[in-house]
């Protein structure tokens, strides 16, 4: 494994998203409202729209565009149900948040 600084945890702060860049992927960090830190693609599996541009509520993630939402927990679709988003393992080393993405792509709808 692989893993590399994408930012701090003062970046991100709790029950907030932020998107980053980490070798041309968009990566979505999302420090959940228990305090964990988890990293999904950015991009939703529908259009490509970037998740960032959504809101985060009751851990779940909304896309703007077409309103598909996601469980933040465990990256699956609850509507509509039938996709899910990649996750990237994660590390945090004092106040860095570190992500691992080698050999993991993002997932798409076949809808």
């Amino acid at each position: 494994m692989t893993f590399k600084k994408i930012c701090t945890i003062d970046d991100v702060w709790e029950g907030e998203m932020a998107s980053f860049d980490m070798d041309g992927q968009e990566i979505l960090i999302v420090h959940a409202s228990e305090g964990n830190i988890l990293a999904w693609q950015g991009v939703c599996p529908h259009q490509d729209i970037p998740l960032s541009e959504g809101k985060l509520e009751f851990g779940l993630l909304t896309c703007r565009a077409h309103l598909w939402q996601f469980d933040v927990a465990t990256g699956r679709s609850v509507n509509p149900t039938g996709c899910e988003l990649a996750q990237y393992p994660v590390r945090i080393e004092g106040n860095e948040v570190l992500v691992d993405i080698e050999g993991i792509v993002p997932k798409y709808a076949a809808i």
